[in-house]
């Protein structure tokens, strides 16, 4: 598996990230295990988890793997943001909080440091100066070798980039957003802004919850029993339109030119894009995994990526109609 530079830092990642949220529900620890055991057979090296998965779980089977293996090949991720008991300051990104967590994913973890700290989503009960000076801290004292922030907003993600510029802190190298051929909103300006100031990009839901992975298929009455969509009503009903089966049309036509797996293809348009890192791809089972990292190491040509771009594309409102317009104004002056 390649590796990728994280943003602008001289940390190498794999260009699939291994997330870690089904570690201890949907894949027991056994299975976990030989879901990482197969993902480092093939060079995979960056790991993503989070306090809230499996309300520490996850952390805890990912550190009981890491036991006895050279822990500087591997690059941990992992988050802190959500609630993780039942006292006031047991949520958030507080000082007294943020501190909590990260002694706490370092037991579970069994590890010294974490090589990605990541907020996991923005706070608003908490001054942002508090949060980023303590992050900070955390990376001075070597807790912390880098920091990120996941489900931010264009304007609090630069927000962050220019109080850690002002006041000379450490920034967050890494954004984790979701990001697919169903949810491409995350183009109008968090990919642009990564890509301006050097944040890498690691993508989560990259199949949006399965809808891309080639369970279904137009016509279908109802998900397949245990999938997530089939678990979930609210998935199906919300998802189940004409715009996603054109687009799950489209990522099975080029499924078959290519000879690989619809989410072979859906991945695959992912690490096609400049702005991305490395999308991160969830597990149930060694299978699952098998199929996932079939999507590198070869390349969609570039008019099967014009006709997924194209059959996803998202309507655009003002500005974002504007600004188009504007650029195809120019390339056609400069032309």
């Amino acid at each position: 598996m390649k590796t990728r530079y994280l943003g602008r830092t001289g940390l190498r990642v794999s260009e699939l990230c291994l997330g870690t949220m089904t570690f201890g529900g949907a894949a027991d620890e056994k299975e976990s295990a030989s879901i990482m055991n197969r993902y480092a057979e093939e060079g995979g090296n960056f790991l993503d988890t989070a306090d809230v998965y499996g309300r520490g779980r996850s952390e805890e089977i990912v550190g009981a793997w890491l036991k006895g293996k050279r822990r500087e090949n591997f690059v941990v991720a992992t988050k802190v943001r959500g609630a993780m008991g039942e006292g006031p300051n047991d949520i958030g990104l507080s000082r007294k909080h943020i501190r909590a967590a990260v002694a706490a994913s370092l037991r579970r973890l069994g590890t010294d440091y974490i090589d990605l700290y990541q907020v996991h989503a923005w706070d608003p009960a908490t001054p942002l100066e508090e949060t980023l000076s303590t992050l900070h801290d955390l990376v001075r004292e070597g807790l912390v070798r880098y920091i990120g922030a996941s489900n931010f907003r264009a304007w609090q993600l630069m927000k962050a980039i220019g109080i850690c510029r002002e006041r000379g802190w450490e920034e967050f190298v890494c954004l984790q957003p979701q990001y697919s051929l169903l949810c491409r909103a995350t183009e109008y300006e968090l990919l642009p802004l990564c890509a301006s100031e050097g944040i890498g990009v690691i993508p989560w839901s990259p199949l949006r919850g399965g809808w891309l992975s080639g369970k279904f298929r137009r016509g279908m009455e109802k998900p397949p029993e245990n999938t997530r969509v089939g678990d979930s009503p609210e998935l199906w009903s919300r998802w189940n339109t004409e715009t996603t089966w054109a687009i799950i049309d489209t990522v099975q036509e080029i499924a078959s030119e290519t000879g690989r797996t619809p989410a072979q293809v859906s991945l695959n348009w992912l690490l096609s894009r400049d702005e991305i890192t490395a999308p991160i791809i969830g597990a149930r089972c060694v299978e699952q995994l098998e199929d996932n990292m079939g999507a590198s190491g070869w390349s969609l040509t570039a008019d099967q990526v014009e006709r997924l771009n194209r059959v996803s594309e998202t309507p655009v409102s003002y500005p974002y109609d504007q600004a188009a317009e504007l650029q195809q104004r120019r390339g056609r002056e400069r032309a």
